[in-house]
């Protein structure tokens, strides 16, 4: 027992830190001169410009920002919950609240990585100024770092579904 609740919390934790690294890192579009993400655009590494309101689309590039630091959040708030519901559970019963803000998490995940793949090309291209050189990129370790972190939360959130606290 001992041993799924320590695989139980690494993969948790595995999940938040994919989490931090997809929602922080500057690649989620790369190329050979340029890299972009969901809060800036750089240039040969110094040459970067923050997507404001004057980025066409922003309203976007919001969402993608909203869902994947909500996602972020959701995920180290269902862990917290987790660890008060393994003291406070009464043996026997599921761990319905942490599944259920873990799945809320996996779903914001999914939302913001598929608004991003949908909207991708447009953001691209009615920003030409920001994104010259982007029609040679292709998606960044961040951008899939995301698609991962969907599969971690999802499955840890179902684990916690089927869990039962035991002695």
């Amino acid at each position: 027992m001992l041993v799924l609740l320590a695989f139980i919390i690494i993969f948790h934790i595995t999940s938040a830190a994919l989490l931090f690294i997809a929602t922080i890192d500057n690649a989620w579009w790369v190329g050979e001169e340029f890299f972009a993400d969901v809060w800036r655009v750089c240039v040969n590494n110094t040459n970067c410009t923050e997507i404001d309101a004057s980025f066409q689309d922003y309203p976007t590039m919001q969402a993608v920002q909203a869902t994947m630091i909500l996602s972020t959040i959701l995920c180290c708030i269902a862990f917290l919950i987790f660890v008060l519901q393994l003291f406070r559970l009464k043996q026997g019963e599921r761990f319905v609240l942490t599944s259920i803000i873990q799945l809320m998490s996996c779903l914001c995940v999914m939302i913001a990585a598929s608004i991003y793949t949908d909207r991708r090309e447009d953001l691209h291209k009615n920003n030409l100024g920001l994104y010259a050189l982007a029609q040679d990129g292709r998606y960044g370790y961040s951008f899939i770092l995301a698609w991962v972190a969907f599969a971690f939360t999802f499955v840890s959130g179902l684990m916690y579904l089927i869990l039962r606290k035991r002695k």
